[in-house]
């Protein structure tokens, strides 16, 4: 057995951190894709220049051909513009639709019997376009954003608490946007609920829920609080490691519970759309949705996000993508 193959396609800020994680992690062969001329060939040669310094032994290669992503177990896709000023929503579905429908027609010709994960806005939309187009199952085909959502969530609760944030566990549902669910209830630091440490720092229930809820607001914009620091760009380190969390519990078969945007098949009272879930991942990609119960409050919110997913799906048909 030969080594695993890694293809990224998108050359950008998150396809680049992608590519030399994996190269870093030794998780197989990596090819960086990208339409522009050379980009990719220069980003990765570059990585390739530091693997006597870091000590990785792979093959990291770029390209502007899908040809070169033939045999491919994983395909992690950052490709797509983002919003800018005076760009309405439609717009950038629109402008990200022909994107991944030639990433899409690009992926299902030449690493057919790929995993793939999806990292490009707005996610919920492009997961689901890159499965119509691919035919690929539902299994193989996810996205990025609950692992991303979760570790901000958990940073900011391990920061308020002043412990390590490898002793907390976050879980966040439902869409990639300002609809996405925090479970505030099922927030621990190992085992113990959130909520109650909170309370015991502050004396005071109203000032601990004040707080919890301040961390849930955060959570939710916390990919714009990047883009306003940033000026110039938006989160890339995070949402590549996010990524490579992703490709590990494939490639090592680990069957770990992470927050995917999965396909619904009658789970959570959901089917036939991709939304943020609690999923195992293992070497065949999404092997089961975990469902946990939901409170009413909690239900509400998960509800309305994915009736903000099933409107942008709609937003797509409308706009005949």
């Amino acid at each position: 057995m030969g080594r695993n193959k890694i293809a990224v396609i998108g050359g950008g800020q998150i396809g680049g951190v992608i590519a030399q994680l994996a190269a870093l992690k030794q998780l197989g062969d990596v090819v960086l894709f990208d339409i522009v001329e050379d980009m990719p060939q220069g980003k990765t040669l570059d990585i390739a220049e530091a693997s006597k310094v870091d000590g990785f032994d792979v093959n990291v290669k770029g390209t502007n051909s899908y040809k070169d992503i033939a045999g491919s177990n994983i395909v992690i896709i950052t490709a797509g513009l983002p919003r800018k000023p005076g760009m309405s929503r439609d717009d950038l579905l629109v402008t990200n639709a022909k994107i991944m429908r030639s990433v899409a027609e690009g992926v299902r010709d030449n690493a057919p019997g790929s995993i793939v994960i999806i990292i490009s806005n707005p996610l919920d939309a492009m997961v689901t376009l890159f499965k119509n187009i691919s035919g690929f199952p539902p299994n193989r085909v996810m996205g990025q954003a609950g692992v991303l959502d979760s570790s901000r969530f958990a940073t900011f609760i391990a920061w308020e608490l002043g412990v390590s944030v490898k002793d907390v566990n976050a879980l966040v549902l439902g869409g990639h946007g300002d609809t996405m669910v925090p479970l505030t209830r099922y927030a621990n630091v190992n085992g113990i609920p959130v909520p109650e440490l909170l309370e015991r720092k502050y004396k005071n229930k109203e000032k601990a829920a004040q707080v919890m809820k301040d961390m849930v607001e955060r959570t939710k914009a916390a990919g714009g609080e990047v883009v306003k620091l940033l000026k110039t760009g938006s989160a890339f380190y995070s949402p590549a490691s996010s990524a490579i969390s992703m490709t590990e519990a494939i490639i090592y078969d680990e069957k770990r519970v992470l927050p995917v945007c999965a396909f619904l098949q009658g789970e959570f009272g959901v089917s036939g759309y991709y939304v943020g879930v609690p999923a195992v991942l293992g070497a065949a990609g999404v092997e089961r949705i975990i469902e946990l119960t939901l409170n009413n409050e909690e239900k509400s919110l998960f509800d309305n996000s994915v009736n903000a997913v099933k409107t942008l799906v709609a937003d797509m048909e409308r706009l005949g993508l």
